[in-house]
């Protein structure tokens, strides 16, 4: 494409983020057709002085000057230049490189009449010019980054040293002037093991204070392209550098800034090659990243000059789309909710229909929730750290991310007590107490329900003090204290009944049928357990109705009616699987394959256990796992596979004793 035309001339623009390697891959352009143009070729640099792109008039004396017009001889007005630099230029064709254009405009003034050939390159996607061809760079792929290390620190230190290189080829984001910084610095110091740099490079917060050798440095070239920015572009890059490496949806420029249909800002970010689209979110809206060296800078930046209102309008926008979301996950835990929090509503996002997807909504914004509940810990405020805490948890039962939701809990907890948020500090350990109680820790569970029970009372909030009064009885229950729990879910009961909190009052029924099971009194639990189920199907609450069945199911193989057992786990089994809701499945395939096994259906009864203990084992529930491994046990033992049978249980025993002490 590059070469001389008889018509207007060819024109390719090479556009992408700071450090990708623009000019050297023109310089290299420019090398490789040298022969097709034999009058030579006209390098001009655009980028100017710091903050300001180069005056097209100026430019123009300076390419008149290298194409041999000197002192008076350069006209005075730009539009003089202008001819008489195209007039040269068309008795002696060339290609004219023009490096770090600011936009269109400026390259506009500069282009040549026919035969000549222009390559440009740009931090901004100019896609003004008629015919231009545009050719976007991105980082380099992972191997290539490392064997431009290799090429400059040495290939022998990169061999020797295979997982150092790769940690310091990401850790460059793959960039090439990253990458060719880094390998400096190595061949600079021959001495040096390349995880010595690994370790320099593995904080964020000084990263781009690592990556500099002698005149090259990476933050030099991020600077020209903040100071470039516009006030609101500005702004908005400093409010989501701290937001992390993930994908963010578009609202979220909106909520920084404080105003909706921000788009103008977003497009100039785009522009500038500061911030990429990656992809679209459930609602078929932009989702965009910070490009890595531009949210380090950015960040660092943001650390400077702090903008907390920007930080809790974001952490508040996350959290009324979290909490619509949350409002169309099937599972019915218990919510202790912030009315204090800011909320700041994107419009015009359809977050109206978050409601029909909520879990695809939930698994693409995970990881930038955990984040956000981090940050706004660290950094304020704390009612929107541990609010938006508390809007995860539906999301995070019903996965059964133990991991995720006990993290920013933690996070939110500490927050809360720095602040002296103690209706926030009982909420978040109310969370806690539940993953204690889902791990098995039942006396730890026990604790943090009891502290949290204490608070609520204090703060003068019942339903909170019932919801931590029902975790106390869960956990007394699961360590096989009959008693303390019949006390603890009737109390909650009344707690419940008070309020009108049919909810909380379905549970407390469930939970005091499941008692009187445990303890033989199956004419309690029919009452107790046909009450709960009424009131979940009175209120439409179909997980709960399944939660109940899986126990009425139970109830029926005690009284010994095996088919009124299947029917009731069979309909349990059918709104979980409806629901997505792994976890009870896997509890619900474990009763029918018990049952099963029971009638000596051994190979139904078997494929139903299998399934149950790969899910317990998946989401990491070992008492679930322990049990259905035991029952794969006793089936193998009865059906005179005794290897078979002893694998199984050396599995369960092994299972066991990963279980905390005091498990019953």
């Amino acid at each position: 494409m590059l070469a001389p035309a008889t018509g207007p001339p060819a024109v390719a623009v090479i556009a992408g983020p700071p450090g990708v390697g623009k000019s050297a891959l023109a310089v290299h352009c420019a090398h490789a057709v040298r022969e097709r143009f034999p009058h030579g070729q006209l390098y001009l640099s655009l980028g100017g002085a710091p903050g300001a792109p180069a005056e097209p008039a100026d430019l123009l004396a300076e390419a008149l000057r290298a194409l041999g017009v000197s002192g008076e001889a350069v006209p005075c007005g730009p539009g003089e230049r202008a001819a008489l630099y195209r007039s040269l230029l068309a008795e002696r064709p060339m290609l004219v490189l023009l490096d770090d254009a600011s936009g269109g405009a400026q390259v506009r003034h500069l282009l040549p009449g026919s035969g000549s050939a222009v390559l440009v390159t740009s931090r901004r996607r100019i896609t003004e010019i008629p015919g231009a061809a545009l050719v976007e760079l991105d980082a380099l792929p992972h191997a290539e980054a490392v064997e431009l290390l290799g090429r400059i620190a040495g290939a022998e230190r990169v061999a020797a040293e295979p997982r150092s290189a790769a940690a310091v080829a990401r850790a460059c984001a793959h960039l090439p002037l990253a990458v060719r910084v880094a390998g400096a610095r190595l061949a600079a110091r021959p001495g040096w093991p390349l995880r010595a740099l690994e370790r320099r490079l593995a904080d964020e917060s000084s990263r781009l204070a690592e990556l500099r050798a002698g005149d090259l440095e990476v933050r030099e070239s991020l600077d020209r392209s903040y100071r470039l920015l516009p006030a609101d572009a500005a702004r908005a890059l400093r409010a989501l550098a701290p937001l992390g490496a993930h994908p963010l949806p578009a609202w979220a420029v909106d909520a920084a800034l404080d105003r909706h249909g921000a788009d103008d800002v977003t497009d100039v970010l785009v522009d500038a090659s500061l911030l990429r689209q990656d992809g679209v979110d459930t609602l078929g809206r932009p989702r965009y990243r910070l490009y890595d060296p531009v949210r380090w800078d950015a960040g660092e930046r943001a650390a400077r000059d702090p903008d907390p209102r920007a930080l809790a309008r974001v952490a508040g926008a996350w959290l009324v789309a979290a909490e619509r979301a949350a409002a169309g996950l099937p599972t019915t835990v218990f919510s202790v909710a912030s009315a204090g929090a800011e909320r700041w509503t994107p419009v015009g996002h359809g977050l109206a229909r978050l409601a029909r997807d909520p879990l695809s909504w939930f698994r693409q914004e995970r990881d930038a929730l955990v984040r956000l509940v981090e940050l706004t810990a660290e950094r304020g405020p704390a009612g929107s750290a541990w609010a938006l805490a508390a809007a995860l948890v539906p999301f995070f039962d019903l996965r059964c991310h133990l991991d995720a939701w006990r993290r920013t809990h933690r996070a939110a907890l500490d927050a809360a007590r720095e602040a002296g948020d103690r209706y926030g500090e009982a909420a978040m350990l109310r969370g806690l107490g539940q993953v204690s109680l889902y791990r098995d820790r039942y006396r730890e569970a026990a604790e943090m329900f009891g502290r949290s029970r204490a608070i609520f009372r204090q703060v003068g909030d019942p339903r909170g003090e019932a919801i931590s009064v029902c975790g106390l009885g869960a956990a007394a229950q699961f360590r096989d204290d009959r008693p303390a729990a019949l006390r603890h879910f009737r109390r909650a009961l009344a707690v419940f009944l008070s309020l009108g909190d049919r909810q909380g009052e379905a549970y407390a029924r469930q939970a005091i049928g499941r008692a009187c099971l445990r303890s033989g009194d199956l004419a309690g639990a029919a009452e107790w357990l046909e009450g709960a189920l009424r009131l979940a199907r009175d209120m439409g609450d179909t997980h709960r109705e399944g939660c109940v069945s899986m126990q009425v199911g139970r109830m029926h193989d005690l009284a010994a009616d095996a088919d009124a057992a299947l029917r009731f786990h069979g309909r349990a089994l059918e709104i979980f699987e409806s629901l997505g809701d792994r976890h009870c499945g896997a509890y619900a395939m474990q009763g029918i394959g018990g049952l099963q096994a029971a009638r000596g259906d051994l190979r139904p009864a078997s494929i139903r256990l299998e399934r149950s203990l790969a899910v317990f084992q998946r989401l990491g529930d070992l008492s679930g796992a322990a049990a259905s491994s035991q029952m794969l046990a006793e089936l193998h033992r009865s059906a005179g596979r005794t290897r078979l049978a002893r694998d199984y249980l050396d599995r369960a025993v092994c299972l066991r004793r990963g279980l905390p002490s005091g498990f019953p």
